[in-house]
C-alpha cells in the first residue's frame, strides 16, 4: 500500500523533508504540486524525518503539496526498443519519443559477484593507434581519460563510440554543455552509430540531481545487456562534473566535508559505479571509458585521485594526444601477446626512441650542437607525432603495426632499433 503524505515540514534547496514510516533510502516518490508532478528519491533518513531531493527542483513546491513513496528505487526500461534512444538523467526520453515502461529494472544494483567473472583476454579495437597498438583496451577494462578542460576529450569518445568494435555503445553525459550533446548525437546519427547507441544525458542547465542518476542509468542498462551477451563498451563524461553534483548534495544535507569540500565516500561512491566493468564466463563483458577533467591539471586532485586507485591504467589527453609516457593499460599484457608476435617489442623500442626524441629537444631548446643520432631521433619524433599520435589517424591495428616498421626503416639503421634480429628479418620493409 502506497501511503500518501500531505504536510511537507521543510523545503532548502531541492531537498524536502516530510515525517513518513517505512521508507528506504534511495526509495523513489512523486510530488504532486499545483502545477504537476514530479519525481524525488530519498537521500537522507534521520529517524522518521526523510529528505528527499526534487528532480526538477523545488520552484512551485509548497508545504502543502502530497508526496507519495512508490516503495522501489528509480528503474529504467530495458529492452532492444533503448537502442537508438536519447534519455535525461531521470531516464524520460529527451528526443521526443515514447516513453518506455516495458521490463524495469532497479539502477544502483551491486556489483557482478567475482566467481562469475573470468580474466580479461579480449583486445577492443577502437582504430586509434594510440590505443590499440600503445595502450590497448581490453574488454572489462576500467579506464578514465585524465584531461583538462579544452581537450577534445568528447570528439575522442564519439570516435571510440563510432569505431569500436563492440555490439553495443551507452553513452552518459554529465554535465554536458548543450553543444557538447548535439555534437554527440549528430556525429553517431551521422556515422550510423547511433543504433547501436544508447545514451543518458544530464545537460548543464538540467537538475543537479539527475547529473547523479546519469552513470547508474547507463550502468544499469549496459550490464543487463552484458547478461545477455552483448559486447557493451560505456562511455562516461564526465565524472567530475558528477562528483561536483555529489558534493553539492553533500553539502545540502549537512555532511562534515572531506577533502576540498567532497564527501568522505567519494572514494566508495565512484569504485561502487567502476566495478560494474566484467567479463562473464557465459555471456557478455562490459567495459567502460570514463572522462575526468582535472582542475588546473593537477592529478592530486580529489576525482582523479581517487579514481587512479580504483582503474586499470588511464590515459593522459595533452596538447590534443593521448600522452605516451602518462598513459597506462595495466591489462594490455593480457592481449598484446595474441594479436601479433612483434606488437610489444616493436611497441617497447617506439616508445623508448620517442623517449630519445624528447631528450633531444630539450638538448635542441639550449642550444646544444646536434649530432648525427640527434638528428635521426629529430625525424622519427616528427613522423610519430604526425603519423601515429594525431588523433585524426584511423587506421587497424595490424596496419599501424607496419606504419610502426616503417617510421623505423625511414629513420635508422637495423641496428639501432634494438629489436630482435628475427623480428627484423621478418617485418623491416623490404627496399
Amino acid at each position: 500500500m502506497q501511503k500518501v503524505y500531505t504536510k511537507i515540514d521543510s523545503i532548502v534547496g531541492n531537498v524536502i523533508t516530510v515525517r513518513a514510516t517505512g521508507v528506504r533510502n534511495s526509495d523513489l516518490a512523486e510530488v504532486t504540486t499545483s502545477t504537476g508532478k514530479s519525481y524525488a528519491n530519498v537521500i537522507k533518513l534521520d529517524g522518521d524525518r526523510v529528505s528527499l531531493q526534487v528532480f526538477s527542483g523545488t520552484q512551485g513546491v509548497s508545504t502543502g503539496d502530497s508526496v507519495r513513496f512508490l516503495g522501489h528505487p528509480l528503474q529504467v526500461s530495458y529492452s532492444d526498443a533503448l537502442l537508438g534512444r536519447v534519455f535525461d538523467g531521470s531516464g524520460k526520453p529527451r528526443d521526443n519519443g515514447p516513453e518506455l515502461d516495458e521490463n524495469m529494472i532497479e539502477i544502483a544494483g551491486p556489483s557482478v559477484n567475482p566467481s562469475k567473472r573470468i580474466i580479461p583476454r579480449k583486445m577492443v579495437r577502437t582504430g586509434i593507434p594510440m590505443i590499440d597498438m600503445f595502450n590497448t583496451l581490453v574488454e572489462s577494462q576500467k579506464l578514465p581519460i585524465f584531461s583538462v578542460s579544452g581537450e577534445p576529450y568528447n570528439q575522442l569518445l564519439a570516435r571510440i563510440a563510432m569505431q569500436a568494435e563492440v555490439d553495443l555503445i551507452v553513452l552518459g553525459g554529465m554535465g554536458l554543455k548543450y553543444d557538447d550533446y548535439l555534437f554527440f548525437k549528430n556525429t553517431l546519427e551521422k556515422s550510423g552509430a547511433m543504433s547501436r547507441t544508447i545514451m543518458f544525458i544530464h545537460t548543464a542547465s538540467d537538475p543537479t540531481v539527475e547529473c547523479t542518476l546519469v552513470p547508474d542509468l547507463a550502468l544499469a542498462v549496459a550490464e543487463r545487456f552484458a547478461v545477455d551477451g552483448k559486447r557493451v563498451l560505456c562511455l562516461l563524461t564526465d565524472m567530475t562534473n558528477y562528483c561536483d553534483a555529489q558534493k553539492e548534495m553533500a553539502i545540502t544535507m549537512d555532511q562534515v566535508p572531506s577533502n576540498r569540500g567532497y564527501p568522505g565516500d567519494l572514494y566508495s561512491t565512484l569504485a561502487s559505479r567502476y566495478e560494474k566493468a566484467v567479463d562473464f564466463a557465459d555471456a557478455g563483458s562490459l567495459t567502460i571509458l570514463a572522462v575526468t577533467t582535472m582542475p588546473g591539471d593537477d592529478v592530486t586532485h580529489p576525482v582523479p585521485d581517487n579514481t587512479g586507485y580504483i582503474t586499470e591504467g588511464q590515459f593522459y589527453l595533452r596538447n590534443g594526444h593521448i600522452e605516451p609516457f602518462g598513459s597506462l593499460s595495466r591489462l594490455k599484457q593480457q592481449v598484446n601477446s595474441s594479436t601479433r608476435d612483434d606488437h610489444r617489442s616493436l611497441m617497447d623500442a617506439m616508445i623508448k626512441l620517442y623517449a630519445a626524441y624528447k631528450d633531444t629537444l630539450e638538448k635542441k631548446s639550449m642550444g646544444f650542437m646536434m649530432s648525427d643520432w640527434d638528428e635521426k631521433l629529430l625525424r622519427y619524433g616528427s613522423l610519430f607525432e604526425t603519423k601515429l599520435m594525431d588523433l585524426s589517424v584511423n587506421i587497424p591495428l595490424e596496419e599501424a603495426l607496419d606504419l610502426g616498421w616503417r617510421i623505423l626503416a625511414e629513420c635508422f639503421e637495423k641496428n639501432e632499433t634494438g629489436l630482435k634480429t628475427e623480428l627484423i628479418e621478418r617485418y623491416w620493409p623490404k627496399e
